[in-house]
């Protein structure tokens, strides 16, 4: 057989197996396309209400949404916006937390007292507690003016005629400010300066009275003052 005749046959031969191998393509280098994120429904209904309580400052109920869509979808685009304010919205979530507990310590009254119109505003001691709190009480009454004073349960106060008691507002230095026990024998003690007490009182958190109790010796009396509310304790109408 001639060479020119053979180098045909084999050319077909060749032809024949390529087209037995089924004609697939060569398998392509390039990667498979990025597969698009799954929208999550509950995430994006999470972030609504998470951004819709922002808007209206309830971070105390942003706070508690955040932090779960951030815990159950850490990896979703929801969970990165709402990262970028979320420890402020729980900073200022405590901080309301922590304000509404001291403003709960105190208790306003009014009524009628003695013949006259009185409101009072008091708060129970932080130290010490139980049954050996200390009230911290101030008064207003139509006839007997402003006063401010504490009342103990027992025998009350040790104080001569005219004394001084220590008071530290929050961590200020002590100071000493005059104080008197009633007349009519009730376990209190008074401070004479009520005026400047009260307004000191009004720009603390905490108040500290270094005091002796009869009976009990000398105590420290402490008060988490930061939550008193000055419109909660007008002064009575006149009649």
């Amino acid at each position: 057989m001639p060479a020119c005749t053979r180098s045909l046959l084999f050319a077909l031969a060749i032809a024949v197996l390529g087209g037995c191998s089924g004609g697939q393509a060569p398998a392509s280098s390039a990667a498979p396309a990025a597969t698009a994120p799954v929208a999550n429904p509950q995430a994006a209904k999470s972030l609504a209400m998470y951004r819709e309580l922002l808007q209206s400052k309830s971070y105390e109920l942003a706070a508690p949404i955040g932090q779960e869509l951030v815990a159950k979808y850490p990896a979703s685009p929801e969970a990165k916006e709402v990262g970028e304010t979320l420890a402020d919205t729980v900073a200022k979530a405590g901080a309301i937390a922590a304000r509404r507990r001291l403003e709960r310590l105190w208790i306003y009254q009014s009524g009628k007292e003695s013949g006259g119109e009185q409101t009072t505003a008091s708060i129970y001691s932080s130290r010490p507690g139980g049954d050996d709190r200390v009230r911290l009480i101030l008064r207003r009454h139509s006839a007997w003016g402003r006063s401010a004073y504490l009342f103990a349960s027992g025998k009350g106060f040790e104080c001569p005629r005219a004394c001084t008691i220590g008071v530290r507002f929050d961590d200020a230095p002590p100071q000493r400010m005059k104080a008197h026990l009633p007349e009519t024998g009730e376990p209190a003690i008074f401070i004479s300066d009520d005026r400047s007490f009260i307004a000191k009182m009004n720009k603390a958190q905490k108040i500290a009275f270094d005091v002796v109790l009869k009976g009990k010796g000398a105590q420290t009396l402490e008060f988490e003052v930061g939550g008193y509310d000055a419109d909660k304790f007008p002064a009575p109408a006149k009649k």
